[in-house]
């Protein structure tokens, strides 16, 4: 890519790396999501997301005072006319390690959901799992996934309105079994910021052709509710990702996480207002 022509896509090529680079570096930091010697995977499917990952990640990898090493991995999921050539070519190209997992989740999917629904869900833990797998096979230690913040804030709002919980993506998890440390680098990025750096790198993008033809899917009802909010109110999803980071157990309404039943004024208090009444 050759941006000596195009002074102005230089100089916001810049800019955003600087951004993306500086925030991911955040992230890494307030969650240590990376530590001395891990092998980390980086999944990659092929979508602006994963792709401006592993740029970044390379990037603070050549300057952290922490040694690591990455490895990419795609796991080729046999949707029909998938370009199976795109990735090992681009990965090759820029000397990264990587390695094709192939496993056919498309026909399982196929079989399993009814036509017309949403195969979301089982796709999601069908790849799940094998990617856990194969973090086992290479010795992993952290497995690298592309959500950023918008994705975060969606999943969030998804399961409020859809699952009756305030729950969402971490930045980092351990999976269910304790074997597996799940680690989202990019979860203080933007999705505009991520869309218009890959634009402008011009990456091979591959579609999912699995579910990117399903329409009306709740997802993109809330990515675009999150849109409509920040071009009427600039700045509000930015407030909403705060509001994530600064939870109040106190002032919600579940008794597992604050214990409300042994609620009590103190005696120390009622002295207290005594003195002030008299």
């Amino acid at each position: 890519m050759d941006l000596s022509t195009r002074p102005k896509e230089k100089t916001e090529l810049n800019k955003l790396h600087k951004r993306l680079r500086r925030l991911t570096g955040q992230a890494i930091a307030d969650f240590n999501m990376i530590e001395d010697d891990d092998k980390v995977m980086v999944c990659l499917s092929g979508g602006k997301d994963s792709y401006t990952m592993l740029e970044i990640l390379r990037n603070l990898q050549a300057s952290a005072p922490i040694e690591f090493s990455i490895v990419a991995v795609n796991l080729d999921q046999k949707q029909p006319g998938f370009p199976e050539h795109i990735l090992p070519e681009y990965l090759s190209s820029i000397g990264v390690d990587y390695h094709i997992l192939e496993r056919d989740t498309y026909s399982i999917v196929k079989e399993l959901v009814p036509e017309g629904k949403t195969t979301c869900g089982l796709c999601s833990r069908l790849r799940r799992g094998s990617l856990y797998g194969f973090a086992d096979e290479i010795g992993a230690t952290k497995i690298a996934l592309g959500h950023h913040r918008d994705d975060i804030l969606e999943t969030l709002f998804l399961n409020m309105f859809f699952g009756g919980k305030i729950k969402s993506m971490p930045p980092k998890l351990l999976s269910d079994d304790g074997r597996h440390m799940v680690i989202r680098p990019l979860a203080y990025c933007k999705e505009k910021d991520i869309e218009t750096f890959s634009e402008i790198k011009e990456y091979p993008i591959i579609p999912c052709n699995l579910c990117g033809s399903q329409e009306n899917l709740q997802r993109q009802v809330i990515k675009n509710m999150l849109q409509q909010w920040d071009k009427e109110y600039p700045g509000r999803t930015d407030t909403l990702f705060t509001s994530m980071q600064n939870i109040v157990p106190s002032h919600m309404a579940d008794t597992n996480l604050f214990d409300f039943k042994d609620l009590s004024i103190s005696p120390d208090a009622l002295d207290k207002l005594n003195i002030i009444s008299l």
